[in-house]
């Protein structure tokens, strides 16, 4: 099938006068342009992703899906049958109960105030990463003493002597207060002790009396999240219950979905189901401010080096403007031939997409090769950042956006010197041939 004459002749008005050369300087410089802001582009819009889904996947990993609370209350008493109903839900994988609060941290050399969460060892792993991210111990050591380590003895308590409850927490944590596995710490609540008289609790001759008790150090864990590793710490939901004088009840409900992208619909057909004064909150609405700041930031980026392709498209204009200037006798024949406006208009709107066809063509394998080097070769210090590796995360929309604005920037480019070709007239193009 043979191609318009425009094609043809918009293809020979790419190449140089001389015969040695595949293209003219004017259109090589105009291709260069348009590659390296393709490539600038892809790898800039590749790293924050990459960025943003890493942060993303070490959030989840120590948080679940969905957290279901009470609105009401502090605390959710009968949670036993939510559970079975959460469970219910669909794309919901397993569902298990939890208990937050904050205490103080205490060992021979230091004191943090961390957040304490009481758990239940056998469930928690199938909500969150947790058991994955354990470099030390492990979480059913909550319940169940490890082989290795003796469980030490804690003093009387009513008559009986008691084994010390263990305790897992962040590793970035454990650095801080200088323990190792095995050690002692101790737990400081600001819950009165049972017994403890009301005018001592409110600061009486007394004084405030806060609740302490031992715990052994039986696992450390490294999610990669410094926020979480120096600040949360973990134990068995019934040390939890016993630790804040608390009945059979618990704070709140972790739920995994199948689909983390499904979470807000699930969300919503929790709260449904349960009914007032339950609440579901998915991880986008928990760490809504963090996730839209990306977001943000990756769109600007993207706005900020499209610029590169706009001045781009400034030597396309040149390019084509020139070449009109030079081409004006082979014009004027066309016309006088019976070439169209449409006809002349088109040649020069083809030539200018092919320059940033090409350079499309030559920017994506080139983005792709600077987002495979910087994966590759480059390093961080493991000391200063969260990763040893620079995250790459290239996906197609992204690569569909980058070459879509690329082509619409080279289209536009083209328009004014494509009509000026156009009113160009025979007579006066050939008056002084």
């Amino acid at each position: 099938m043979s191609l318009p004459f425009e094609y043809y002749i918009a293809l020979r008005y790419l190449k140089a006068k001389r015969r040695n050369r595949m293209l003219s300087l004017n259109t090589v410089i105009s291709i260069g342009g348009v590659t390296i802001g393709i490539a600038a582009l892809i790898a800039t819009l590749a790293l924050m992703t990459g960025f943003k889904e890493d942060l993303r996947d070490k959030i989840l990993g120590t948080t679940s899906h969905v957290v279901i609370t009470d609105r009401s209350r502090e605390n959710i008493v009968d949670y036993k049958p939510l559970l079975e109903e959460v469970i219910k839900v669909p794309h919901v994988v397993s569902a298990t109960p939890f208990i937050f609060r904050q205490v103080l941290l205490s060992s021979p050399t230091n004191a943090f105030g961390v957040v304490l969460r009481g758990i239940d060892p056998a469930k928690e792993g199938e909500v969150t990463k947790l058991g994955e991210n354990m470099v030390e111990g492990k979480l059913n050591f909550l319940t169940t003493p490890p082989p290795d380590l003796p469980p030490l003895e804690e003093e009387q308590v009513d008559g009986e002597t008691r084994v010390y409850p263990g305790i897992v927490m962040g590793k970035e944590l454990a650095n801080r207060l200088g323990l190792f596995w095995g050690d002692i710490i101790h737990v400081v609540s600001p819950v009165v002790k049972e017994g403890a008289s009301i005018t001592q609790s409110i600061g009486g001759p007394g004084g405030f009396t806060p609740k302490i008790r031992k715990f052994q150090l039986v696992g450390l864990f490294d999610s990669g999240m410094y926020e979480y590793d120096s600040s949360l710490a973990y134990i068995a939901i019934k040390d939890a219950q016993d630790f804040f004088n608390l009945s059979d009840v618990v704070t709140g409900i972790e739920v995994k979905v199948d689909d983390i992208f499904l979470a807000d619909e699930v969300a919503l057909e929790i709260e449904n189901q349960l009914g007032f004064p339950f609440r579901a909150r998915d991880w986008k609405d928990m760490n809504r401010n963090l996730f839209s700041a990306l977001e943000f930031e990756k769109d600007m980026m993207f706005v900020i080096l499209i610029l590169i392709v706009l001045v781009a498209s400034f030597n396309i204009v040149g390019t084509l403007t020139m070449t009109v200037s030079e081409k004006a006798r082979e014009i004027g024949i066309l016309k006088a031939m019976g070439a169209t406006r449409s006809s002349i208009s088109r040649i020069f709107m083809i030539e200018g997409l092919s320059i940033c066809g090409i350079g499309v063509m030559l920017g994506m394998p080139l983005g792709l090769a600077i987002c495979w080097a910087i994966e590759t070769f480059y390093q961080l210090p493991g000391d200063v950042y969260y990763i040893s590796k620079i995250p790459v995360r290239l996906h197609a929309f992204d690569v569909l956006l980058v070459t879509g604005s690329a082509l619409l920037i080279g289209l536009l480019a083209t328009l004014y010197p494509s009509r000026q070709a156009a009113k160009l007239e025979p007579v006066e193009a050939l008056r002084y041939e």
